[in-house]
């Protein structure tokens, strides 16, 4: 029974649907109204004819809704530092939002606002405004004058282009909650639930005197409840749920009863999720579980999220206290590579009841591929095969595995995709082909890393263990080049080559170490 259907929460879910009954709403009434994806444009900016051809896609299954992570890729005015390089002009949202429009989808703009603004506070001209001077994650929310000035403007700018009723304010992982000596005194006084939602309010208010209803993540309201109903009433919280308890976060019925709209959201990528590693069975349980209980929940809203990374960063700085970059420190497979998960979450989103994972896969094998019900077996073997990360030689894993045992795994999954020849959608099934040479390719090194760091490693076996990083170092342009050539109309040039060098950053690392290179 998955993690969070125990006992009492399943009494909790039955007192509610007992509570709901009572209201007389027809049987079959969808109380979802918004029906949304998320995108993340932290790091993986989508060229605007793949951003333009996604949102049409998904328009035709029933998607009404994209919330927009722009961050760096959203042209701001009158704080132009904030853009980055793969930004798109002014023009280019406009055309976006009209062609969504035109297709009778909202684009509500997400503009953290709490946690998650390293890209704003990496400019020391926000240095005030930071809750860390060597952590840019979070802004000081003891600095009210600042921050309400900054984000009034950067609201003003996206209400300006977009023309959903709703603005999401983001709010989520404020880690740094009471962190600076002004915060642990303002903790000290008035608590961690007063700090948090004093700054949510101040920046509903803004949303709301501003024409619109805001939308904040739920994590820290369930974590810290004390003080939620600060907010005004148009606030809607978004209750996401990657496949965990409902009571995760805290105590989950302090929301149900706190008298704001809810929307819910499951995850499509998120962790463990990373370069060399998709959890493929995770992300269809949490679709075939989360929806059917937001659903239950009476949630007005599903918008299912889809991270490009787990937005926390490596600061690079030229000395204590000057910064230079940022790099998020996971990356992880681009969108253009889910297209099952994406379409059993429309399926499940359209129906009262998601079907069994096991049987959608059959279908959706069998329409896409061309595969009977045992090749479909085999592919869906082979997805979920043995999803786990390794952390300093050890795999993260109750099964007691080596990473041998999960490199023989890898192989031999792939191995399988090899041998399933589609016999159609061929461009499509590319990505796990792709997906499952680089996991092999990675594991591969982990495993010589566990052998060059164990205590038994000496000197004279330093020539060897070059040369077999060496051979893995010359199979990574190989891999390169069918990355680029499945990702090259999706993600900018720049970016394809970004994921690339990243990718094998640490292998060339202890190679030019072994190696000895000069």
């Amino acid at each position: 029974m998955r993690t969070y259907l125990k006992k009492s929460v399943i009494l909790l879910l039955l007192a509610i649907s007992t509570c709901f009954n009572a209201s007389a709403k027809p049987a079959d009434t969808d109380p979802v109204t918004v029906k949304g994806f998320h995108l993340d444009l932290r790091i993986q900016v989508m060229k605007l004819p793949a951003l333009k051809k996604f949102v049409n896609d998904l328009s035709k299954r029933g998607i009404n809704t994209i919330v927009m992570e722009w961050e760096g890729s959203y042209p701001f005015e009158k704080e132009p530092l904030i853009a980055n390089r793969y930004a798109y002009t002014r023009a280019e949202v406009a055309e976006f939002i009209s062609y969504c429009k035109s297709l009778k989808v909202q684009v509500i703009p997400l503009q953290q606002s709490f946690g998650h603004v390293e890209y704003i506070l990496r400019n020391y001209k926000y240095a005030a405004q930071r809750e860390d001077q060597k952590d840019f994650s979070q802004v000081c929310p003891s600095e009210p004058e600042l921050n309400k000035a900054l984000f009034t403007t950067l609201y003003k700018d996206m209400i300006a282009t977009h023309n959903s009723p709703y603005l999401h304010i983001g709010g989520d992982e404020t880690y740094l909650l009471g962190h600076c000596e002004k915060c642990k005194k303002r903790a000290a006084e008035i608590g961690l639930s007063r700090l948090y939602f004093d700054h949510v309010k101040m920046l509903c208010d803004i949303v709301v005197s501003l024409g619109k209803r805001p939308i904040v993540w739920a994590d820290i309201a369930l974590k810290y409840p004390d003080y939620i109903k600060l907010l005004p009433k148009e606030t809607i919280f978004i209750d996401w749920n990657y496949g965990w308890d409902v009571n995760h976060f805290g105590d989950h019925t302090k929301l149900l009863n706190s008298g704001y709209e809810i929307w819910g959201s499951p995850s499509i990528r998120s962790y463990p999720d990373n370069y060399f590693l998709t959890d493929w069975q995770k992300h269809f349980n949490n679709i075939h579980d989360f929806v059917p209980l937001s659903r239950k929940l009476n949630y007005k809203g599903i918008v299912i999220t889809s991270w490009s990374t787990s937005g926390v960063y490596s600061s690079l700085f030229e000395s204590e206290d000057e910064l230079i970059d940022l790099f998020a420190i996971r990356h992880v497979y681009p969108l253009s590579g889910f297209n099952i998960l994406v379409d059993y979450y429309l399926n499940t989103l359209a129906g009262k009841s998601a079907l069994p994972v096991e049987q959608f896969i059959d279908q959706y094998a069998k329409e896409h591929y061309g595969f009977d019900k045992d090749k479909a077996a085999q592919l869906r073997k082979a997805l979920f095969a043995a999803p786990y990360n390794v952390q300093r030689g050890k795999v993260i894993s109750k099964q007691g595995l080596s990473i041998a045992n999960l490199l023989d795994t890898a192989e031999n999954s792939l191995k399988t995709l090899k041998e399933l020849k589609p016999a159609k959608g061929l461009e499509e099934y590319r990505h796990y082909l792709l997906m499952a040479e680089i996991r092999v390719y990675y594991l591969r090194f982990m495993l010589i890393e566990s052998e060059v760091n164990a205590p038994s490693f000496t000197a004279e076996q330093v020539p060897a263990y070059a040369a077999k990083v060496k051979a893995l170092l010359d199979d990574e342009p190989r891999l390169s080049k069918e990355f680029a050539e499945l990702n090259g109309g999706f993600l900018h040039p720049g970016g394809v080559e970004e994921e690339n060098i990243l990718r094998s950053q640490k292998i060339r690392v202890l190679y030019d170490r072994l190696a000895k290179i000069k």
